[in-house]
């Protein structure tokens, strides 16, 4: 007999008691292809939700999140009903499916749960291998999420990897891979092309591609596959691309004048105005929602995936395209939560992310006296790669764990990388708490304090930060609601 969940906590503790691949130490995927066949059977005693949307499938190593949510909020401000799944979440696991920026409530996730329970239970049972996973089940949550909402479209992001991801089953009107550089490598490859024919498993046959991948030997792949599959590619760079508006640029610069001339001043605007031109229309300033240089590559590529489905039907008027970038939010990307002392949280996790973090921290907080860095990693990541990059430039930098998660780097093997990259002291804290304790002790009211290693630092940290606001020894000042980034 079935076991029904009752309570949204039951529901999240089923859930968690799954297999699941984004807390596990040791990941072996299979070279074939059970991990999809699992999941279409776990589809087809659902109903096969995911049939008959329209979707936007978007991979890569950096900045698929990003590109997912501002693709998904260009079509909520067209008027469709939009989904948006996307992994990990920060703060709440039905933050990984949306629609129209609206997680299910407490009652619909319970519901969404148990009707998920005796179809697992079978194929738990079942000769053919393990039931389903984590992930799986929450693919599959997402799809059954959308179609109760009546959802016109759905934006997809890849989990991990591509080609053997849960979210491959779908029948996209469009794929894009945003970015490739090495990350996963114990499960995805040690090289660019390596990674990138994993990425690239999301190509269908004769479905356009969308690629922000720059030009080396994992462009190589992706086009090489893209002709395989007879899929028309259209290129970041060539057939899309993006220019400074020349009013920001100017803007720009006089703000940089400004916040050099006052550490007491701080540059919080959001994002920069971009030129972008593609093969389906044209537009000018748009405003980029999210800070750092990279952004403007995923907003491109954005515009670029939403506008491409008016060839497939979907009418979509060019205002949509500012109105949606501009209302769109994204936590814990270069996310600020305070000032006096600034604070800044990322979920950056690997080194083409952290490289991107630094840049937007040079370009939009360079009146900070001192930088003040927690630091907590992954096993699986190139935390040492990182770390190579951070160090240099932070003044003082406090090492941590998250509780939320078993694959996090214990504090004694962080120091002992932290030494033998640069030599330096550095300071312990056992937990996030103690660590944001000890930032908040250290960094003086013109400093900043960088929270970033990993999604799950991010989260952990952002909660408390978030908590201390209300008020306490810790508390901070909040940015005015405008200059917020998140």
């Amino acid at each position: 007999m079935s076991r029904f969940v009752h309570t949204y906590e039951q529901a999240i503790e089923f859930l968690f008691g799954r297999i699941n691949y984004e807390r596990v130490t040791g990941i072996a995927f299979s070279s074939d292809d059970q991990k999809l066949v699992r999941m279409r059977r776990l589809l087809e005693q659902i109903g096969n939700p995911h049939e008959g949307l329209k979707v936007i499938h978007v991979a890569g190593t950096k900045g698929k999140g990003s590109t997912s949510a501002m693709a998904a909020a260009i079509l909520t401000a067209s008027g469709y009903k939009t989904g948006l799944y996307t992994s990990p979440h920060v703060s709440a696991f039905e933050e990984r499916m949306v629609v129209d920026g609206k997680p299910p409530s407490a009652r619909q996730f319970v519901d969404l749960v148990n009707r998920l329970i005796e179809p697992i239970e079978h194929m738990d049972g079942a000769t053919e291998g393990p039931g389903p996973t984590y992930f799986e089940l929450a693919t599959a949550l997402a799809w059954l999420y959308f179609r109760d909402c009546g959802a016109d479209l759905a934006v997809l992001e890849v989990g991990l990897g591509g080609r053997l991801d849960a979210t491959n089953v779908c029948d996209p009107h469009i794929s894009v891979i945003t970015n490739i550089s090495r990350d996963h490598t114990n499960i995805l490859g040690n090289s660019p092309a390596e990674i990138a024919g994993e990425k690239a498993g999301i190509v269908k046959a004769g479905i356009p591609v969308i690629s922000g991948v720059g030009p080396g030997p994992a462009a190589d792949v992706v086009e090489a596959v893209c002709r395989r599959h007879q899929s028309a590619l259209y290129r970041l760079g060539g057939e899309i691309f993006w220019r400074p508006c020349r009013d920001d640029e100017s803007k720009r610069a006089r703000s940089i004048e400004l916040t050099s001339a006052s550490t007491h001043s701080r540059n919080l605007t959001q994002g920069r105005a971009i030129d972008v031109q593609t093969p389906w229309g044209e537009w000018s300033g748009l405003k980029v929602p999210l800070r750092g240089d990279h952004q403007a590559d995923n907003a491109a590529l954005a515009v670029a995936a939403a506008t491409f489905l008016r060839k497939v039907g979907v009418p979509l008027p060019d205002s949509a395209v500012e109105a949606g970038l501009s209302g769109m939010r994204w936590p814990a990307r270069i996310e600020v939560l305070g000032t006096r002392p600034t604070v800044v949280v990322d979920a950056a996790h690997n080194w083409a992310s952290t490289h991107a973090l630094l840049r937007a921290l040079d370009q939009d907080f360079s009146a900070a006296s001192r930088r003040i860095l927690v630091f907590a990693a992954t096993r699986d990541k190139d935390v040492a790669g990182m770390l190579r990059l951070l160090l240099p430039r932070f003044d003082s930098v406090v090492l941590t764990q998250y509780q939320s998660n078993p694959r996090g780097v214990p504090i004694d093997e962080l120091a002992a990388l932290v030494q033998a990259t640069a030599i330096r002291s550095c300071h312990v804290a056992a937990d996030p708490a103690l660590a944001w304790s000890l930032a908040s002790h250290l960094a003086a009211c013109d400093d900043l304090i960088c929270v970033t290693g990993s999604f799950f630092i991010a989260s952990e940290l952002r909660e408390l930060i978030l908590d201390c606001q209300g008020g306490g020894a810790n508390k901070i000042e909040r940015p005015d609601t405008d200059a917020v980034c998140s």
